[in-house]
């Protein structure tokens, strides 16, 4: 448990404070500020975007013989993703984490693109991103995957085996006394990257499908305690990541990025405009056609998805709108006027 969860105290007829450790509909387990894990009932007609989650902070009270959140404090960061079938709505995955696993298996060649866009979720989540690859012990190839990947994407790389124990404590330090959330598709290796993480088996594992594919073993989030101090936050395998702004591009594409500052023109759309520095680094061999087109690709699916959230908050808007106009006509004529 975090340390902050020292701050306040419980019981009383004054609200305390307590951390969620995870979710069902209508009801969460929170910790108590004396470590305690309790049901609490949730913020009633609370959307998805504002109903607590794994991670948040939240305010309860007690009402009769039922604990209630009153109050969901701020968040300092959010993991989460793009509804799929191209919604601009947000699921939420995890609140106040301080860094972002990207889980990777190696029982399977990873690829550069999967990786790239799951970076991008967990940059946009406001906290740093590592990869972790798994299943180091299946791979006779682990480094030199391990030394791709962070040359060519530009990031940290953390190889380690939940089944030989190696790797397993430089991933526990990412956490660095904080949260740490793990993201990554089913089959992955979480669940068991998170057993090894605390020392005993807290939360359910399964094989590889025939197929190759993973099984969904994790279906809720969940933040579990590290012995070390801090915790780590297992999500359900993601299939679709739909990414949802363009603020994790500069996390994930740091190399791509700087060179679009360096262009001659501010809005130059890196084709044949004078100056590109882009193309240049392309022309150069200093930037590979691959990760180009994968930036290119990410950034108008995180444009088109943040035009989307704008129309829809503007559609909402003029809704409320309209009601507030037609509630003050009404009064109006109830008066008289």
């Amino acid at each position: 448990m975090d340390a902050d969860a020292e701050n306040g105290t419980s019981g009383g007829p004054e609200p305390w404070r307590g951390r969620v450790v995870r979710g069902d509909r209508g009801v969460v387990r929170v910790w108590t500020p004396g470590g305690e894990e309790v049901a609490v009932r949730t913020l009633a007609g609370a959307d998805d975007g504002a109903a607590p989650c794994v991670g948040d902070w939240v305010l309860i009270e007690a009402v009769g013989t039922d604990l209630r959140v009153v109050a969901v404090e701020p968040r300092r960061s959010v993991l989460e993703r793009a509804e799929p079938g191209g919604s601009s709505r947000r699921q939420v995955l995890a609140a106040n984490i301080d860094a972002v696993a990207v889980v990777v298996g190696l029982d399977q060649m990873p690829s550069l693109e999967k990786v790239e866009r799951l970076l991008v979720v967990a940059w946009s989540s406001g906290a740093p991103a590592t990869v972790v690859l798994t299943k180091a012990d299946l791979a006779s190839d682990a480094a030199d995957v391990a030394e791709e990947i962070a040359t060519t994407l530009g990031v940290g790389v953390v190889v380690c085996s939940a089944e030989s124990g190696d790797g397993v404590a430089e991933a526990a330090a990412l956490a660095g006394g904080g949260t740490l959330a793990l993201v990554g598709s089913s089959g992955a290796g979480k669940s068991s990257l998170v057993n090894a993480l605390v020392g005993e088996s807290r939360v359910a594992t399964s094989a590889i499908r025939a197929d190759g594919r993973g099984r969904h073993t994790t279906v809720r989030r969940e933040l579990v305690a590290l012995p070390g101090g801090g915790a780590v936050i297992d999500t359900p395998g993601l299939r679709g990541v739909g990414v949802t702004d363009s603020d994790g591009l500069v996390g994930a594409f740091a190399d791509v990025e700087e060179l679009t500052a360096s262009c001659r023109f501010a809005d130059c759309g890196h084709q044949v405009e004078p100056g590109c520095a882009v193309r240049a680094a392309l022309d150069a061999g200093v930037l590979s056609l691959r990760r180009y087109e994968s930036w290119r690709a990410l950034q108008r699916e995180a444009q088109w998805l943040e035009r989307r959230a704008d129309a829809r908050l503007a559609a909402e808007q003029n809704r409320q709108l309209r009601r507030s106009t037609r509630a003050q006509r009404r009064m109006r004529r109830e008066r008289g006027h």
